[in-house]
This record gives C-alpha cells, structure tokens and sequence, in this order.
C-alpha cells in the first residue's frame, strides 16, 4: 500500500523567491546529484525491463511509452530519438501522451483522468501481445497510465513502469515496475525537476541497452545512425575511414552510396574480400 507520496511532499528548502542566483543554482544542483544515486538503487529492476523489452522487440514486437504530461514528453522524445540514433523504423518505439501530440506544447485539461483513453490510443497501432507497454508517471497514480497498464494485462500484453513514488499504485499493475525515489523536489510538486530528470535517465538505459543488444550498436559506434544532416555525415565519414582506411573524400563517397556505417563498411570489405 502507497504510504506516502512523496513527490507531492514539502520541498526541504524555503523562502526561494528569498534566495540569490547563486544559492537558488547551488541548492538546484544538490539536489540534482542525488538523482543519479537514486537511479543506481533500481539497476535491476531496470535489467529486469530491459531483458523484457528485449525479448519481445527481437522477435519482431513493439515497445511502447504511456504517459501524461512531463512523463508523456518524456516518453515521446525518447521514442521519437531511436531512429535517428540507432537507424531503427518509427514505429519499433511508439511515445503516446494523453491528450495526444498536441498534448506536447499545450496541456489538455483533464486529458490524464480519462481511465479509457490509453487504450483507445493504444488501440490505434492495433498493440497485441507481441508488444510491450512501459507507463510512466512521476507520482504513480495518473488514471490515464494506470489504467492503460491494467487494460493490458486484460488483453495478455507485458507491462514496464517507472515512477517516483514507493510503492505506487502504477507499480501494483505492472510487470516490471521501476521506483526511483528522488525526494521532494526544489519547488514543492513540480515533478519535471528531479522526478523528470530520473525518468529520462531510466528511458536512455532502457533504449539504449535494448538497441545494443539488437546489435545497432558496434564497438561505441553509432553504425546504423541516419545521415540527416552535415554533423552526422562528417562523424559517420570519420568512422568509416576508421574501419577502412579509406581517405576523407573516399569514405564519404562509400558512406554516401550506402546510406549508413554499418552498410558503407560491410560493402567495402565484402569487395576487399573479392579482389
């Protein structure tokens, strides 16, 4: 049973409109650096919900982010990096938010306390238990999320979870849940400060172990990144000269025909092994 919510809890510090510039960044900041130190205490919850997601995306399934406000965003932006980061289709990591991609800039009021929203739009990519749901929500309690999961669990579909509270009623209906306890935040209940810094932390493990251990990664490389703008192509170049030799003007030719390090690299050693 949730005792406490603590992320609606009083913040340790008072009088802030009191404070300097300096002691309003010092105090933001220590408060910050326990974050990390939270997120170290749930590695293996975390494990846990990565070798679930894993198993479900290699043999050809979904991942997908619920959330309500900051959360959504957060689910939303993390979804939206893996393909320009990992060369992965769009819809291999779907971010939903209550009250839709419009939600993103503006708030919809009381979007996060419709209990049938969630399954409508998940219901939207026809998600089935080939798939895997991760709700996000700092408190653990948005109806939007809760009882997203829980319309999963009707329809046979695995479930992930990640909120800052213990014991949270989101964590009582998910398979895999993950509390990172943070404390109360610098200004009382404003959950996108350290709440949301912990959920991004999680949301870059979880993608990024999960994309590595579906081989789009090699060595610390970036191999299947898209080439989407001149910053890219130049370090996708750079790589690729690594792994041939090639000159500058040459490895980008190569990259460019191939449209990724990983294709440009396996061409030119499948032609050296020809000749």
């Amino acid at each position: 049973m949730m005792s406490k919510i603590i992320t609606e809890s009083a913040s340790n510090y008072r009088h802030l409109e009191k404070m300097s510039t300096s002691e309003l960044l010092s105090n933001i900041n220590k408060e910050d650096q326990k974050v990390a130190l939270a997120v170290e205490k749930q590695l293996d919850a975390i494990g846990k919900l990565v070798d679930a997601i894993y198993d479900k995306m290699k043999d050809g399934g979904r991942l997908f982010y619920i959330g309500a406000g900051t959360s959504g965003r957060l689910g939303i932006v993390d979804a939206s990096e893996c393909p320009p980061t990992f060369g992965v289709p769009h819809d291999w990591v779907i971010g939903l938010m209550a009250g839709g991609d419009g939600a993103m800039r503006k708030a919809v009021e009381f979007a996060e306390d419709d209990i049938h929203l969630a399954w409508k739009d998940l219901s939207q990519y026809d998600v089935d238990n080939q798939d895997i749901v991760v709700g996000i929500a700092a408190s653990g309690t948005t109806p939007y999320v809760i009882h997203g999961l829980k319309d999963c669990h009707s329809n046979g579909i695995s479930t992930g979870s990640i909120c800052c509270n213990p014991n949270a009623p989101l964590s009582q209906v998910s398979d895999y849940p993950i509390e990172v306890v943070v404390g109360p935040e610098f200004v009382t209940g404003s959950t996108r400060m350290k709440s949301g810094t912990a959920q991004k932390l999680v949301l870059n493990m979880i993608t990024t172990s999960v994309m590595i251990k579906l081989g789009r990664v090699k060595d610390n490389r970036m191999v299947d990144m898209q080439l989407s703008n001149n910053k890219l192509v130049d370090r996708g170049t750079k790589m690729v000269m690594r792994a041939t030799a090639l000159p500058y003007d040459s490895a980008k030719t190569l990259l460019l025909k191939y449209g990724s390090v990983r294709a440009a690299v396996e061409k030119y050693k499948e032609d050296g092994a020809r000749s």
